[in-house]
C-alpha cells in the first residue's frame, strides 16, 4: 500500500490514477468529510478529476435537508461539481421487508452503480474507516457469518463500470475527527447515530467498549481478522473454481448410463458423489456442499450445511433445505434439487403484519397483536413482519433448545395432523420465525426488540 499523510492522517492512494473521475461520497459527517478535504488536496499531486456525491435519503427532515446543504456548500467552497441524488428510503424499507439501514445502503450504492455503468465516473471513494470494519466483522460474528462474512468491508470492489475504494479503511475515526478539529473543519453530527435501535449503534457505543476492556486494540485486531478472511475466502474461491467442475453432476442418473437434465429454466438439479466426497476434508468438504447449493440457487446456513454433512453418511435420507430446494442421498450421490414453484394457495391468506401493530387475520381466525420494548420509536424503524403458513424447510428455534429444529419436527411434537400442519400459522420478520403458534420460539431479531405476540381469537 501507498499511504499518503498530513498530519498522521493516513489515506490508502494505491487505486488512484492520473486522470481517474473520482466521486468523493459525502454524507456531512466526519469521516465523509475528511476523506473529501483530504482528496482536494491530494487531486492536483494524483492527477484526480473529483466530484462530490450525496445521497438525501429522505428520513431525517430538516436534520437531512441541512447535511445536504452543508455538503453542497462544501463542495462549492472547494470549487467541485457536486450532485445530490434523493431517494425515498422508507417506502423500500416497507416494500422490501428490509431494515431502514440496508434500504438506505442499497439505495446509496444503486445509484453509485449507475454513475459507474454511464461513464460518468470511473471510481467512487467511500470514507469507511478501520473502525467502521470492526463494527461490520463484529456485526457479521453475532449474525453467524462464514468467512465471506468476516472478511467485512473490502478496500477496493470492482462493479461492471468501475471501482469503489475505501481509502481510510486503515485509519481510526478518532485519528480523523483529531485532524479535522486541527484544521478548523467543522462537520454535521447524524442524530440516528446515537438510537440504540439500531444494532451498529449497540456494537458501537456498548460491545466494543467493553471488549476494549479486555483488549486496549479491539478494533484493530477485527481490522485485522478481516484482512485475513479475506485472502482466506479469496484462495478457497480459487480453490473451489477449480475442484468443483470434477466433483459436481448436473441432472439425475437415468438408467443405462448419462444423466437426465430438466428443461424448466426455474428448476435444477446438482449431484455429487458420496465416496468424492467423504475422501475430502472437512474444510472442504463443506465449502463444496455450499458451492454445489449455489449452483441451485440456494445459499446455505451453519445448520443447512451440516445436514448435509451428516447425509454423506446415510443412504436413503431426504430432507427439505428450503421451501424450494431438497436434498436426497441415494446409495452413491447426494443430489440437490431446485423444484419449480408451487402455485400459492388462495387461503388462507398472508398478512403483512406492522410490529409493533397488529392485524386482523380472517382467514386464520385470530387477531396478531405485536408489540415490543420500543413502541414510542418512529415509524422509520418499524418494520413489516409476514402472518403465514409454515412451509416446507421452515426452521425455528425453539426456547430452552439449542439450534435451528423443522417446523416439521416441531409439529410432529405437538402431534398436529397432517390437514391440520397445511394451514399452520407462523411470523416471519427480518428473515426469522419470531412467532409459532403454540411454541415457544427464541429468535435474535425477536429478542432485540423486546417482541412480545398475543393472539385473539375471531367470533
Amino acid at each position: 500500500m501507498s499511504p499518503a499523510k498530513q498530519n498522521s492522517l493516513t489515506i490508502v492512494t494505491d487505486s488512484f490514477r492520473a486522470g481517474m473521475r473520482l466521486g468523493v461520497a459525502v454524507s456531512g459527517g466526519a469521516d465523509s468529510v475528511a476523506l473529501l478535504r483530504r482528496m482536494a488536496e491530494l487531486a492536483p499531486e494524483l492527477g484526480l478529476v473529483l466530484t462530490v456525491l450525496h445521497v438525501h435519503h429522505g428520513i431525517r427532515g430538516a436534520e437531512a435537508d441541512a447535511d445536504a446543504v452543508f455538503v453542497q456548500q462544501l463542495a462549492e467552497g472547494l470549487g467541485l461539481r457536486f450532485l445530490r441524488h434523493d431517494v425515498d428510503t422508507i417506502s423500500r424499507s416497507k416494500a422490501q421487508r428490509e431494515t431502514v439501514e440496508e434500504s438506505a445502503r442499497k439505495l446509496r450504492y444503486a445509484w453509485f452503480e449507475d454513475l459507474l455503468a454511464r461513464r460518468e465516473l470511473d471510481a467512487v471513494a467511500t470514507a469507511h474507516t478501520l473502525d467502521d470494519q470492526a463494527e461490520t466483522v463484529l456485526q457479521k460474528l453475532l449474525r453467524g457469518a462464514w468467512t465471506e462474512g468476516l472478511a467485512g468491508i473490502f478496500p477496493v470492489v470492482e462493479l461492471p463500470g468501475g471501482l469503489v475504494l475505501r481509502p481510510f479503511l486503515g485509519t481510526r475515526r478518532s485519528e480523523i475527527e483529531s485532524w479535522l478539529n486541527e484544521i478548523g473543519q467543522v462537520w454535521c453530527e447524524d442524530s440516528t447515530n446515537a438510537d440504540a435501535a439500531y444494532t451498529r449503534n449497540r456494537i458501537r457505543q456498548h460491545l466494543i467498549p467493553i471488549l476494549a476492556e479486555y483488549n486496549p486494540q479491539i478494533v484493530s485486531q477485527l481490522g485485522h481478522v478481516a484482512t485475513i478472511a479475506r485472502d482466506e475466502d479469496v484462495y478457497w474461491q480459487k480453490e473451489l473454481e477449480r475442484i468443483l467442475p470434477s466433483l459436481l453432476l448436473p441432472g439425475k442418473a437415468v438408467r443405462g448410463g448419462g444423466r437426465a437434465s430438466s428443461t424448466r429454466p426455474d428448476e435444477a438439479s446438482v449431484g455429487m458423489e458420496v465416496e468424492k466426497l467423504r475422501a475430502l476434508s472437512p474444510a472442504i468438504r463443506r465449502r463444496v456442499l455450499r458451492g454445489a447449493a449455489e449452483q441451485v440457487g440456494s445459499p446455505l446456513n451453519f445448520d443447512q450445511t451440516e445436514l448435509l454433512m451428516a447425509m454423506c453418511a446415510k443412504a436413503g435420507t431426504r430432507e427439505m433445505l428450503t421451501s424450494r430446494v431438497r436434498a436426497e442421498r441415494t446409495p452413491r450421490e447426494l443430489r440437490l434439487v431446485r423444484e419449480a414453484p408451487q402455485p400459492v394457495a388462495e387461503t388462507p391468506s398472508e398478512y403483512d403484519v406492522p410490529i409493533p401493530g397488529e392485524v386482523t387475520a380472517t382467514s386464520f381466525g385470530f387477531r396478531l397483536i405485536a408489540s415490543t420494548n420500543g413502541d414510542s420509536e418512529p415509524p422509520s424503524v418499524k418494520h413489516l413482519g409476514k402472518l403465514r403458513c409454515h412451509k416446507a424447510g421452515d426452521r425455528v428455534r425453539l426456547r430452552y433448545t439449542s439450534g435451528l429444529k423443522r417446523t416439521k419436527e416441531v409439529l410432529e411434537r405437538l402431534n398436529v395432523s397432517s390437514e391440520q400442519r397445511k394451514t399452520w400459522p407462523v411470523l416471519e420478520w427480518k428473515g426469522e420465525i419470531v412467532w409459532f403458534r403454540d411454541a415457544e420460539v427464541e429468535s435474535d431479531a425477536g429478542n432485540e426488540a423486546g417482541l412480545r405476540i398475543a393472539v385473539e381469537d375471531l367470533p
